[in-house]
Formats: C-alpha cells, sequence, structure tokens
C-alpha cells in the first residue's frame, strides 16, 4: 500500500458528498489536492472551510477546461471522476422519452472526456478512479437508465485497465448514501433514510467518508486495477 504523501490528487466533482470527502481524506495523508465541480457556489463555500484545497469551477463536459487543469496541475498520481454530469429520470423505461434516457449517459460521457484528457498526465504509478453505483448489478424498478450507465462505467474501467497499463484503473460502486441528493426531503429526510435503512442488510444507509475511504483504498492499493468495490452495507446480497 502505498502513502498519499507528497502526491498529486484531483478529483472531479469534489465539492460535495463523496468527492469532497475523498477530497478532504487524501489532504488529511500529505497529498496536494485540486477539487472541482460546476457549482461556483459550492465552490466558494469549500474554498473558505478548506483553504489548504485548491478548489476550481469546471463542468465535466468541457474538455478544454478539464485539459487546461490536467496541465496546469502537471504530473498527476491520481484521478477521482465523482461528477454526475448528468440530468437522470427515475421511471420505468416504456414510461421514458428517448431523451431522458439518453440524458443518464452525459454521465458516462463525462467520465470518457476525463480519461482522454487526464490519463496522458498521470504516472505509471497512478490510478483513475470512477464512482460509479449499485445500479448497474442491482436494477430496482424505474432504474434503468442509471442502471446502464453504470454497466457501462464498469465496462469502461476494466477495458481501460487493459489498455493503460501499468496506470490503475477501478471503480467504487457506492449503495444509498446520505448525501445532498436527499436534501430535497427537507425535514422528512431523516425519517425516509431510517427507513431505508431497514431494508439494508447493515440496518442503515451510508455515509460519504465510508465511500471515500473505498476511494483511497483503490488510490493507494498498487495491485490492485480493474476492480468494481462495492460499498452498500450489503446491498448487493439477495
Amino acid at each position: 500500500m502505498s502513502s498519499l504523501k507528497g502526491q498529486n490528487v484531483v478529483v472531479i466533482g469534489g465539492t460535495s458528498g463523496i468527492g469532497l470527502a475523498a477530497a478532504i481524506m487524501a489532504h488529511a495523508e500529505g497529498a496536494s489536492v485540486w477539487a472541482v465541480s460546476r457549482s461556483e457556489d459550492k465552490v466558494a463555500q469549500c474554498q473558505s472551510d478548506n483553504p489548504d484545497i485548491q478548489f476550481g469551477q469546471l463542468d465535466i463536459h468541457d474538455t478544454a477546461g478539464l485539459s487546461a487543469l490536467f496541465a496546469e496541475v502537471g504530473e498527476i498520481d491520481h484521478i477521482v471522476a465523482n461528477a454526475t454530469g448528468a440530468n437522470r429520470t427515475n421511471a420505468p423505461f416504456m414510461e421514458q422519452t428517448d431523451e431522458q434516457f439518453r440524458a443518464a449517459f452525459e454521465k458516462f460521457w463525462g467520465y470518457t472526456n476525463v480519461a482522454r484528457q487526464g490519463i496522458p498526465h498521470v504516472k505509471q504509478t497512478g490510478s483513475l478512479t470512477f464512482v460509479s453505483g449499485f445500479p448497474a448489478r442491482k436494477c430496482n424498478v424505474g432504474m434503468s437508465s442509471i442502471s446502464c450507465t453504470g454497466c457501462a462505467v464498469e465496462g469502461l474501467t476494466r477495458a481501460l485497465a487493459l489498455e493503460v497499463a501499468p496506470i490503475r484503473v477501478n471503480v467504487v460502486a457506492p449503495g444509498i448514501i446520505d448525501t445532498a441528493t436527499f436534501a430535497a426531503l427537507g425535514d422528512n429526510r431523516e425519517h425516509v433514510l431510517e427507513q431505508i435503512g431497514q431494508g439494508i442488510p447493515l440496518g442503515r444507509v451510508g455515509q460519504s467518508d465510508e465511500v471515500a475511504g473505498s476511494i483511497l483504498h483503490a488510490m493507494r492499493n498498487t495491485y490492485m486495477s480493474g476492480a468494481t468495490l462495492d460499498v452498500g452495507g450489503g446491498n448487493l446480497l439477495p
């Protein structure tokens, strides 16, 4: 297991939830961290709260911006692709429009942008880690577009792991995690998450830092590539 001390880490989608937790953890282990997202408000708040991390505003579909960011960093040890970059519709396949279904894949295309622009800057001893999700292998009704996107991300991970070796490529697949995704529930948030947690073997939903820990494990483990790390409290079990 390698140390992150003195290494350069870039987190795309790093100003909230899992991405922010990963950025903070990497910095705490001695890495120099660049974290970006498309939300200017989140960037400003995160920079105020974490002055030693370099935050910036950037959309995952801005290939020129990604290229400039990676060139600015120089030699990169680890890239994390966590940004959603898509409008996702939860509805049965036959009730979605073609446009709605295709829109979910904007996440996948964003990840291909990160890979194409970022890999040329990654050290041969470095890594690229995608963040996907459990629907790739356990699809609930109404999640077809999200599931198919996740399957594409996991397929890309395995393909790239062969093509760009010895650079390592892995994917972390979270289960139900208590992030800003549930903010719209307002005062019902805690109750709803508690109800969801009762259907998970560990009896609760996960926290961002629990997923971020697996992202850092993917960075540090120098003999792991093409792997999917599930962090879902056992939610893939029958």
